[in-house]
């Protein structure tokens, strides 16, 4: 019985590593030139993607740096809110991190990114009858592509020790009304970022 297994042949096949003189020639790269570009632009004008990516297969172009400048620039452009007690605005980008792309696929093109930022926050409170200067940071935690009505904010105040409890809640209550604007400056970045 053991002779009868050891004499069975397996059922794998091992493709031919040599070329035989009948098989056909392995492909050669060809560089594509100015001629071949100008035919395949006449033929598809509809194409979407590289010049090389005739067939519209994946293909995925990096945003990250225009991304990451935009970004900046328009949270920056939300300027400063008045509150019932004070004003603030947003001084600095202190951390923005993340990816954006573009993807072509199939023909369609698709966007998407990724991102987390902390903004610094200075601004100016009555308390206690007095106005007093403060600062803060906005943390917006990871937020993606058509994902903005989940995005919420963490408020984080500095040099605020000596303050009341009460103080400090509205404070940061009011700092919190930064995060509409944001979200309407961000939605205008993923409109920009759908017409790359």
């Amino acid at each position: 019985m053991e002779n009868a297994e050891s004499t069975t042949t397996s059922s794998y096949t091992y493709w031919v590593r040599e070329a035989k003189q009948d098989a056909a020639p392995l492909p050669v790269p060809k560089k594509l030139t100015a001629d071949d570009l100008s035919v395949g632009s006449n033929a598809s004008s509809n194409h979407l993607g590289s010049a090389w990516n005739k067939a519209g297969t994946w293909e995925e172009k990096n945003l990250n740096k225009w991304a990451t400048e935009r970004i900046k620039e328009l949270v920056l452009s939300v300027g400063s809110l008045e509150f019932s007690s004070g004003k603030a605005e947003i001084a600095e980008v202190t951390r923005c991190t993340g990816d954006a792309f573009l993807v072509t696929v199939r023909n369609k093109k698709r966007v998407g990114y990724t991102y987390e930022i902390t903004l610094k926050v200075k601004g100016e409170w009555l308390v206690g009858g007095e106005k007093k200067k403060f600062n803060g940071n906005l943390d917006l935690a990871e937020f993606s592509f058509g994902e903005l009505d989940d995005l919420q904010v963490e408020v984080r105040l500095n040099e605020a020790k000596d303050l009341v409890h009460e103080d400090k809640q509205r404070i940061r209550e009011d700092m919190k009304k930064f995060l509409k604007p944001i979200c309407q400056k961000l939605l205008e970045f993923e409109a920009e970022l759908k017409e790359r």
